[in-house]
């Protein structure tokens, strides 16, 4: 079984790696193969909605930046953990872009996988940038991996991450948890129980 983990910082080894390493390093303690992908540092593309990759599903139309390599390494992941450094209360907009169009393109690689985010901040809007990547499992419907607190880890200058304890034993409990989730479904996706979709908005 593997785990694919997206790093979404354009600091390649900062603290959202030392957290991500972590789970990584705790996975493979119950035997469980993990891959940190990074999305790098160069220009990345939004969705724009052209519905091309609806023609040849799999791969986003636009393939000049990490989006799709990145993307094909989840048909053969078993699970997703997304790590994002917090800015503005947010996650970093480049991961948003390049995984709403993951999602978009190539959601069958993803749904009914175990998914978990991860929040790494100086100081505040940790719950908010969590929540936020969070949000999309549950339309992919993803089991969402718990621990025993809140995904967050604390830190500025790089390095700062590890020394903090609690967000360490965060992360090693979300693993702990992800690999007993595996090993319990021998690393099957969720059954689908989606009812046909019946999409509607509010305007009459």
């Amino acid at each position: 079984m593997k785990v694919l983990m997206i790093n979404g910082s354009p600091r390649q080894k900062g603290n959202t790696y030392i957290a991500l390493t972590e789970i990584a390093k705790q996975l493979a303690v119950h035997g469980i193969d993990s891959e940190i992908a990074w999305i790098g540092n160069k220009p990345l593309r939004g969705c724009i909605g052209c519905g091309r990759c609806k023609d040849a599903p799999g791969a986003c139309a636009f393939d000049d930046d990490v989006c799709n390599g990145i993307s094909a390494k989840m048909n053969g992941a078993d699970a997703l953990i997304l790590g994002s450094p917090v800015y503005y209360g947010q996650p970093n907009g480049a991961l948003l872009a390049i995984f709403q169009r993951m999602l978009y393109s190539n959601g069958a690689a993803f749904k009914g996988k175990p998914a978990a985010a991860v929040a790494v901040c100086r100081r505040g809007g940790g719950t908010a940038a969590f929540q936020t990547l969070s949000m999309p499992f549950f339309l992919m419907n993803m089991p969402v991996v718990p621990s025993q607190y809140w995904n967050i880890v604390y830190g500025l200058d790089q390095g700062e991450a590890a020394l903090d304890t609690e967000g360490m034993q965060t992360m090693r409990t979300l693993a702990n948890n992800l690999a007993a989730m595996l090993k319990a479904t021998g690393g099957a996706p969720a059954p689908g129980t989606d009812e046909p979709r019946a999409p509607m908005n509010f305007i009459r």
